[in-house]
Parts: C-alpha cells; sequence; structure tokens
C-alpha cells in the first residue's frame, strides 16, 4: 500500500482543507494510504529530526505552505523518499500591514522558498505567478489550480424582487480589502435604500453609512449564505502578497451562479473574464459604475452567473484537480520522475 504524508501547520486553515483535506478520499479510493499531519512551526530542525520515522515510511510527503531553511530542507531530504511543496499563496513576502503599502520584502522568507523549491521533487503552484516564483530555484514545476466542488453550492435563488444584496466571504485579515469599495458602496447605498452588503466572515466592518448584513461564516451554511445574494466581490490592493492569491473567493461565487466584479489582479484575472461572467474593477468609479449595472439588470446577472458556473465546472473542477494530484503522486511514488 503506497502512502502519503500531507503536512500543514494548520490543518484546518483553508488551503490545506480545501488543496489537501480534498485528497483524501481519492487517495484511499486508489488505494493509498493518506495521512494528514500538523507540522510545527517553529522547532526548526527538531521538528524534522523528531518526524523522521513518520516521514521515512512515505512514499511521498507534501509540504503545505511549509518554508525550510537550506540546513532543514537538507534534512528533510536525507529521511524522506520523495517530496512535494505545495503552495497557493505569496508567502515568500510578508502579506503588507497597511491597505495601500507594499509587500514586505522578507530576503529571510525568500531565502528559505528557494531552498524548499531546490530540495524537494515538485512544486505544486495554485497559479502563474507562485509557479514563476518558483522557477528559479525548482527542478519541476506543474501548476494545480485551487479547485471546488460545485455540487456543494446551490446556484442563487435570490430574485428581482428581493433586496439587492452584494457579497463578500473571507478571512477576517483580508476584511481590510473591502475599503477599497466603501466609497462605491457608500454612493450605491443612497439611490438603493434596500442595498445589502453581506459579509460572511468572524468579524465585520462597522460602517453607520453603509448596510452591513453580518453572517457568521460556518462551512455548513456559506453556501446557503452565497446562494441567496445577488453578487460577489472581491477588491484586492496590486501588490506582490496579493498577486500570489489564488482566487477562491470567486469559485465560490461562480460555484453559487452569481457574477463577479474583482480587481484584475494575480488570479482575479483568469477567474473573472472581463464582459463574460463579471467585471474588473480598478477605480472606486469603475466599482460603483459595474455594481450598478448588475443591480439594475436580472438579465445581465442572469447570463454572467451562468457563464461563471460553466467556467467554474471547465476550468477549477475538484475531481480534475484531484485526479491530476493523484497521478502525480502516483508517479513519484512508483520512482518515475516528476514529469
Amino acid at each position: 500500500m503506497l502512502k502519503a504524508v500531507l503536512l500543514g501547520y494548520d490543518l484546518e486553515q483553508p488551503s490545506f482543507r480545501h488543496r489537501m483535506r480534498t485528497l483524501i478520499g481519492t487517495l484511499e479510493a486508489a488505494g493509498w494510504q493518506a495521512r494528514a499531519e500538523r507540522f510545527p512551526s517553529g522547532r526548526y530542525g527538531l521538528r524534522t529530526w523528531e518526524r523522521r520515522s513518520l516521514l521515512r515510511e512515505a512514499d511521498v510527503v507534501v509540504l503545505h505552505q511549509i518554508k525550510l531553511s537550506a540546513l532543514e530542507a537538507s534534512l528533510f531530504a536525507s529521511v524522506s523518499r520523495r517530496r512535494i511543496f505545495d503552495v497557493d499563496d505569496a508567502i515568500y513576502v510578508r502579506k503588507p500591514r497597511r491597505l495601500g503599502e507594499a509587500a514586505n520584502d522578507s530576503p529571510w522568507r525568500k531565502r528559505k522558498f528557494a531552498a524548499t523549491c531546490r530540495w524537494v521533487d515538485v512544486v505544486a503552484a495554485g497559479n502563474d505567478v507562485l509557479a514563476g516564483v518558483a522557477r528559479a530555484s525548482a527542478r519541476s514545476i506543474t501548476i494545480l489550480p485551487t479547485s471546488i466542488d460545485t455540487a456543494v453550492y446551490l446556484p442563487t435563488t435570490a430574485t428581482s424582487a428581493d433586496p439587492p444584496t452584494i457579497v463578500w466571504i473571507g478571512s477576517p485579515e483580508n476584511l481590510v480589502y473591502l475599503e477599497m469599495i466603501r466609497p462605491a458602496l457608500a454612493r450605491l447605498m443612497g439611490r438603493y435604500p434596500t442595498l445589502k452588503m453581506r459579509v460572511i466572515c468572524s468579524r465585520f466592518p462597522d460602517w453607520p453609512e453603509v448596510n452591513i448584513e453580518r453572517i457568521a461564516w460556518s462551512s455548513a451554511t456559506e453556501a446557503q449564505a452565497l446562494a441567496k445574494a445577488h453578487i460577489g466581490v472581491m477588491p484586492l490592493t496590486d501588490d506582490e502578497w496579493a498577486r500570489g492569491k489564488c482566487a477562491f473567493k470567486l469559485l465560490q461565487y461562480m460555484a453559487a451562479a452569481l457574477p463577479c466584479v474583482a480587481s484584475p489582479v494575480g488570479a482575479n484575472t483568469e477567474a473573472v473574464i472581463d464582459g463574460f461572467n463579471g467585471f474588473h474593477a480598478r477605480t472606486a468609479d469603475e466599482w460603483e459604475r459595474h455594481l450598478e449595472s448588475l443591480i439594475q439588470s436580472a438579465e445581465l446577472r442572469a447570463r454572467f452567473g451562468a457563464s461563471g458556473r460553466a467556467h467554474v465546472e471547465s476550468r477549477y473542477a475538484m475531481h480534475t484537480y484531484q485526479a491530476r494530484y493523484l497521478e502525480l503522486l502516483t508517479r513519484l511514488a512508483v520512482g518515475g520522475g516528476p514529469d
């Protein structure tokens, strides 16, 4: 029986759930033994040495978002057979602390990222931007976009008779990006008094001029919360950190057949095709204009929503992601090359 160990700093973190835990059923159905394990974020070197028995037993180990120093990467390689570095964020820089600031350049992070790329067999990158950075150090790269199971999501049931609802879903640390569209939302609220900004999160903006509908995030209810909205949004600043993001919330909106408005940054430009399944917006005026177009036209919302769902099913289907990852793991485990 082939064995895979999937390592992550936090097994409940969204990217680990969507990229790693979704593989376990596929691997087990193919006759593998798959195990998700937490890897400590400190105790460098010791953490690897303490897990040498686990690593040696595995045919393939996947390090999800885990960067190793050159010394630890060498040690890790000496106690494991085959290794994949799975990355879906720009973890080679620090996220900007404030809106509008550049990503914090971190030579230490970049050295660890490069060392990890050098000492694994394959880098599995979530998008072209991440693959491009990894290419300078990695021996082999494959692009495996973060994907989604559309069967989990219901096409929107919101109608023109319902109050127009714009939705954003995400982690608390990304709420700052909503500040980019706050002026546009405030102006729209003045023209459309019933308009709601639904935020699905564990924290919420406190904006007196914007009608915020607070929905506590839950994996059990997020699909239903999206299905009662009209439009999905993903504003982003254009910096090195944001360009590495994998646009997962856009996939969620499209799975719910919602038209999207998004900043044309990084993977957003691949998820939202301007004028096909949504709009690109760069300025507050563009955000206001595109959101108003969708608020006013049920036909446009329906057309973009249907196109978005078809796009996500063809490009970001979970079963395709699982099949490709299984093929990669199997090829490495049986002694073949990464390509």
